[in-house]
Formats: C-alpha cells, structure tokens, sequence
C-alpha cells in the first residue's frame, strides 16, 4: 500500500523485453526514503505497484509482466523517462496522502494544462465505466501521485497542482495527449460494489467481489 505521496523522481536507466514482459532497471537520487530497499519489497513506478527483483547502488530492478504493460503505460518508457517513486507504505508511517494501492485501473490522455501563475491545473478525460468512483473533492492518484479533484465535468476531472508537487514530480512534464496512469479511490468502489453499481473496467471485467479478492483486497 501506498500513500501517493512521491518521494524521489527516478529514471529508467535501462530496459530490456522478456518474452512478452519487460525488464525495468530504475536509477534512483539515493533518497533517505530508498535507503535499504531490498530484493521482494514493493515500489509504485508512476502509479503501478512493482515488485524489486535486483539492487544495487542508487538503483533497482522490476519485471513487468504482460497484465501491467496492458493497464498502464509502463511500456511506454524509454532509457531516459522520469518516473515517480514511492516506497510502500510501513504501519508507522504518516498518511499524507490517500489509501494508494498501486493497482491501476487504466490509462487516460490529458486534456490540457493550465498555468494559473501560482498553480498549475490538469485536466484528464476518463472512461465513462469509471465514473461511479470519482467525486468532486475527492481523491484521485495520476501516475502515483495523490491529488483531490477540484471539479467533475462529465468525464473530465481537473485537479490544482501546488508548486511543490509540480517541482517535485514528473507531472510538470505532462502536455494536452499525455498518457497517464489513474487509480480511482478504493473506497469509491467498495461504495459502487455496496451500493450495486457495476463498475466495467477497460477489458470488460466488472469490479465485484471475486475482483477484488484476486487484487488482494
């Protein structure tokens, strides 16, 4: 679990395909919060929850495997990308940001980006099998970073971003066609599985109980 609270930008150092998967290796700063990270822990590269399957100084190895190449744009990424990171989440930490479960739902295109001189505003268009878990005010994580939705159009949502989180994540290099990773709040859709509203995901599937079993939930 997660937070969606970045703690270090890093870059694809390198990437090779692995039959039908990808081999990710991540350069990080060296950040306090990624002191100590070992083999079998769980790091969320843009929103997606990874498994670190190789270490060594200041960087890190992943397997993608098909299933998340499919929902998210991890394979996207080429040697030099950005990516957010953030370390999962331990039971002492402070909660910063929302319950952040690195599961992402799907892949969405920015609308456009709005320089309002003391804040940036994005604004993303979403799938219409989605809009049963999103609320004005609420609680939305856009390539991992965990941010509250200002306004609700339909099937766009705009969020305001503060210049610290536009200095300190990769969003400050989003543009109008930029694909994002989203994961809606999970108690959204505990509310949609209580309340009955079927939820469609991208390939088809509906979230019930046995979805989110198998998702560990």
């Amino acid at each position: 679990m997660f937070t969606g609270i970045i703690k270090d930008v890093g870059r694809v150092q390198g990437l090779s395909r692995q039959k039908g998967g990808l081999r990710l290796r991540v350069r990080h700063s060296g950040a306090e919060s990624l002191e100590g990270l070992s083999v079998d822990e769980s790091v969320s590269i843009n929103g997606a929850c990874q498994t670190v399957v190789r270490v060594e100084a200041h960087s890190f190895e992943v397997d993608t495997v098909e299933e998340t190449l499919k929902k998210t744009s991890l394979g996207d990424l080429h040697e030099g990308s950005l990516v957010n990171l953030e370390r999962a989440l331990r039971p002492i930490d402070r909660l910063g940001g929302h319950f952040v479960l690195g599961h992402v739902d799907c892949t969405a295109p920015v609308s456009s980006v709005r320089d309002l001189g003391s804040s940036r505003e994005i604004s993303v268009t979403f799938p219409e099998a989605f809009s049963p878990l999103i609320v004005s005010a609420g609680s939305i994580t856009i390539d991992g970073v965990s941010l509250t939705v200002a306004r609700l159009d339909g099937l766009r949502f705009t969020v305001a971003l503060i210049p610290y989180t536009f200095a300190h994540t990769t969003l400050n290099a989003l543009v109008a066609g930029s694909r994002v990773n989203l994961e809606f709040d999970i108690l959204g859709k505990y509310v949609a599985r209580q309340t009955g509203s079927g939820v469609s995901q991208a390939d088809g599937s509906v979230i019930s109980e046995a979805w989110l079993q198998e998702r560990g939930f």
